[in-house]
């Protein structure tokens, strides 16, 4: 009777989340089946029986932030006398969970990142005595419903496939997630349905690859039908693409975000690098001349369009030579949204192995040189839009009373804001038009009309 009270106990669970937006869509589907079970979500660690922390592996500085926060949560866990539960879960626990077994004895249960719909069994499973699980990736998408959203879910992510075919030198992600697995058509409208009538205005579309969308399960690439029949749901305004990979945008996609007015003219797109030897090195499917091709066909057809791109430099191989036609690339190409890593040595990648390593000094330098000149660049592209008036979709407002919000041209957290003057009192999700009238290398100021 007392093992079947306890089997029966629900607990307060606290969630901390690491990493990419998939990682945080992993998190509200965790708390959502985990509600549903008849547990409670709590927002602080100290009033919880159960902390998760949903970790990130992906590159060194993501894997050390992992840690951390696995030793302060396991610190929080120790305090009081209270008999609390700590679960690593996510990329850097599908990776090391054998030795993070072996080095963190504060946790108690390892998860790896297809395993959310297991929580509920693990829980009323879990004995006294420490165990691990770390489970192997599924083979199809497992579809996890009762999604837990905020109170005003205005902008919300929608995973359309797991895991990755690509196998790029530098990545261990396909090592970690498990072959591409899209999920149905019917179950991603469904949720996108749903989200809409919980007031979602913004629907971002994410996978590690989402222009690979359907090739697995239905013999092609679906991504444009299914955005098309995602224009169709009453209430969505926005519908945003990220990571999408340059040899799989097709005509037929570019003529979508054309003629439907919901879907942002705004790509995510990481092309990591521009040299051809280099690409070849990373194992990518495009070249230097098929990039451009591609940005320039994209430009034709939105002349408005804002193309967001990330960069590596420094993988092993990158000559001064090289690194000089990317600096020149990115000068020449003029992206609106560009970001730059320094390559991260990945053990068990094929460019880990590889000869040629190029010393971290020497990395980090050319990072900071392309950085620099995306700052130039990106001022220029934020001036060209004064004088013009733009919808922006309300964030959030200041401690002075102005508000801030983002463009169809930004994706949250990761992209530009626009700072606005307004007369009306305003809510996060409220769609208003602002008149841009200055604007920084970062941001946009305004006024509401």
């Amino acid at each position: 009777m007392e093992n079947k009270k306890e089997n029966e106990k629900k607990y307060n669970v606290y969630v901390c989340t690491l990493g990419c937006p998939k990682n945080s869509n992993d998190s509200e589907m965790a708390a959502g089946i985990l509600e549903k079970s008849g547990h409670r979500m709590v927002n602080n660690p100290v009033d919880s029986d159960v902390i998760i922390v949903n970790t990130c592996g992906f590159i060194n500085d993501a894997k050390k932030e992992s840690i951390d926060k696995i030793l302060e949560m396991a610190e929080i866990k120790e305090e009081e006398d209270k008999d609390r539960l700590l679960i690593v879960s996510g990329c850097l626990s599908k990776r090391y969970g054998d030795e993070l077994f072996k080095e963190l004895p504060e946790v108690d249960i390892f998860l790896g990142v297809n395993e959310y719909h297991n929580l509920p069994q693990i829980l009323a499973q879990h004995q006294k005595e420490r165990e691990i699980y770390v489970y192997d990736c599924n083979r199809e998408f497992v579809e996890m419903n009762n999604r837990k959203l905020s109170e005003n879910p205005y902008t919300a992510t929608i995973k359309i496939a797991e895991g990755c075919d690509n196998v790029c030198a530098y990545c261990i992600i396909p090592h970690i997630r498990g072959h591409y697995r899209s999920r149905r058509e019917e179950d991603i409208l469904q949720e996108a349905e749903l989200l809409a009538e919980h007031g979602c205005k913004e629907l971002i579309l994410i996978a590690q690859d989402v222009t690979a969308y359907g090739v697995d399960l239905y013999g092609e690439l679906r991504l444009a039908k299914l955005v098309k029949k995602l224009c169709r749901i009453d209430g969505l305004q926005w519908i945003r693409l990220m990571y999408c990979y340059e040899d799989k945008i097709t005509d037929e996609l570019i003529q979508v975000m054309t003629e439907e007015k919901k879907v942002c003219h705004y790509l995510d797109i990481p092309i990591q690098h521009s040299s051809d030897k280099i690409l070849q090195l990373m194992n990518r499917r495009s070249t230097h001349e098929s990039i451009i091709n591609t940005i320039n066909k994209l430009r034709k057809a939105m002349p408005d369009i804002t193309i967001r791109t990330t960069l590596i430099t420094g993988f092993p191989g990158e000559t001064s030579a090289e690194f000089d036609e990317l600096y020149d690339f990115v000068e020449d190409m003029k992206f609106e949204r560009l970001g730059v890593f320094a390559y991260s040595k990945e053990e068990g990648t094929p460019a880990a192995e590889m000869k040629e390593q190029v010393r971290s000094d020497v990395k980090e330098k050319r990072k900071d040189s392309i950085m620099r000149l995306q700052m130039e660049i990106s001022l220029g592209s934020n001036q060209k839009k004064i004088g013009q008036i733009l919808q922006v979709l309300v964030e959030e407002q200041d401690e002075e009373g102005a508000y801030i919000g983002r463009t169809q041209y930004d994706a949250p957290e990761i992209d530009n804001s626009v700072l606005f003057q307004s007369n009306k009192e305003l809510e996060p999700g409220d769609l208003v038009m602002v008149q841009i009238n200055d604007a920084f290398d970062y941001d946009l100021v305004g006024v509401e009309v």
